[in-house]
Protein backbone atom coordinates (compact mmCIF):
# COMPACT_ATOMS: atom_id res chain seq x y z
CA UNK A 1 0.00 0.00 0.00
CA UNK A 2 2.76 2.63 0.47
CA UNK A 3 4.10 1.78 -2.86
CA UNK A 4 0.85 2.52 -4.42
CA UNK A 5 0.72 5.96 -2.04
CA UNK A 6 4.30 7.04 -2.94
CA UNK A 7 3.37 6.15 -6.75
CA UNK A 8 0.23 8.63 -6.47
CA UNK A 9 2.05 11.04 -4.38
CA UNK A 10 4.85 11.28 -6.66
CA UNK A 11 2.94 11.63 -9.76
CA UNK A 12 0.77 14.13 -8.54
CA UNK A 13 3.58 16.80 -7.29
CA UNK A 14 5.28 16.50 -10.97
CA UNK A 15 2.10 16.91 -12.57
CA UNK A 16 1.46 20.30 -10.09
CA UNK A 17 5.14 21.41 -10.95
CA UNK A 18 4.15 20.96 -14.67
CA UNK A 19 0.91 22.69 -14.41
CA UNK A 20 2.30 25.26 -11.67
CA UNK A 21 5.40 26.10 -14.61
CA UNK A 22 2.84 26.29 -17.54
CA UNK A 23 0.73 28.67 -15.06
CA UNK A 24 3.68 30.64 -14.42
CA UNK A 25 4.71 31.23 -18.36
CA UNK A 26 1.44 32.37 -18.90
CA UNK A 27 -0.86 29.93 -20.48
CA UNK A 28 -4.63 29.07 -18.98
CA UNK A 29 -5.63 26.75 -16.88
CA UNK A 30 -7.27 24.54 -19.68
CA UNK A 31 -4.22 24.95 -21.62
CA UNK A 32 -2.05 24.13 -18.78
CA UNK A 33 -4.19 20.65 -17.80
CA UNK A 34 -4.12 19.93 -22.00
CA UNK A 35 -0.02 19.95 -21.67
CA UNK A 36 0.19 17.62 -18.43
CA UNK A 37 -2.22 14.99 -19.82
CA UNK A 38 -0.75 15.09 -23.30
CA UNK A 39 1.53 12.12 -23.19
CA UNK A 40 -1.15 9.58 -22.15
CA UNK A 41 -3.53 11.22 -25.30
CA UNK A 42 -0.67 11.04 -27.80
CA UNK A 43 0.03 7.33 -26.49
CA UNK A 44 -0.71 3.94 -29.13
CA UNK A 45 -2.76 1.20 -28.00
CA UNK A 46 -0.09 -1.26 -26.94
CA UNK A 47 1.33 1.59 -25.15
CA UNK A 48 -1.35 2.39 -22.96
CA UNK A 49 -2.22 -1.65 -22.30
CA UNK A 50 1.09 -1.96 -21.13
CA UNK A 51 0.91 0.96 -18.73
CA UNK A 52 -2.62 -0.11 -17.80
CA UNK A 53 -0.68 -3.16 -17.00
CA UNK A 54 2.26 -1.67 -14.96
CA UNK A 55 -0.48 -0.13 -12.99
CA UNK A 56 -2.71 -3.11 -12.37
CA UNK A 57 0.24 -4.95 -11.47
CA UNK A 58 1.55 -2.78 -8.90
CA UNK A 59 -1.81 -2.49 -7.53
CA UNK A 60 -2.67 -6.62 -7.43
CA UNK A 61 1.06 -6.91 -5.64
CA UNK A 62 0.49 -3.84 -2.93
CA UNK A 63 -3.21 -5.58 -2.42
CA UNK A 64 -1.51 -9.21 -2.00
CA UNK A 65 0.95 -8.16 0.41
CA UNK A 66 -1.35 -5.99 2.51
CA UNK A 67 -3.63 -9.22 3.05
CA UNK A 68 -1.14 -11.55 3.37
CA UNK A 69 0.31 -9.78 6.24
CA UNK A 70 -2.95 -9.08 7.42
CA UNK A 71 -3.94 -12.64 7.69
CA UNK A 72 -0.42 -13.55 9.11
CA UNK A 73 -1.51 -11.18 12.05
CA UNK A 74 -4.74 -12.87 12.48
CA UNK A 75 -3.46 -16.07 12.57
CA UNK A 76 -0.80 -15.40 15.23
CA UNK A 77 -1.76 -16.57 19.45
CA UNK A 78 -3.20 -13.60 21.44
CA UNK A 79 -0.32 -14.15 23.10
CA UNK A 80 2.58 -12.90 20.71
CA UNK A 81 0.77 -10.29 19.69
Amino acid sequence: MKNIGIAILMMGLLMGLSLGIDILLGFDITTALRKVFNPFLLMEVIELFIVVLFIFLLVIGSLLSFFQKRREQASKPQSEK
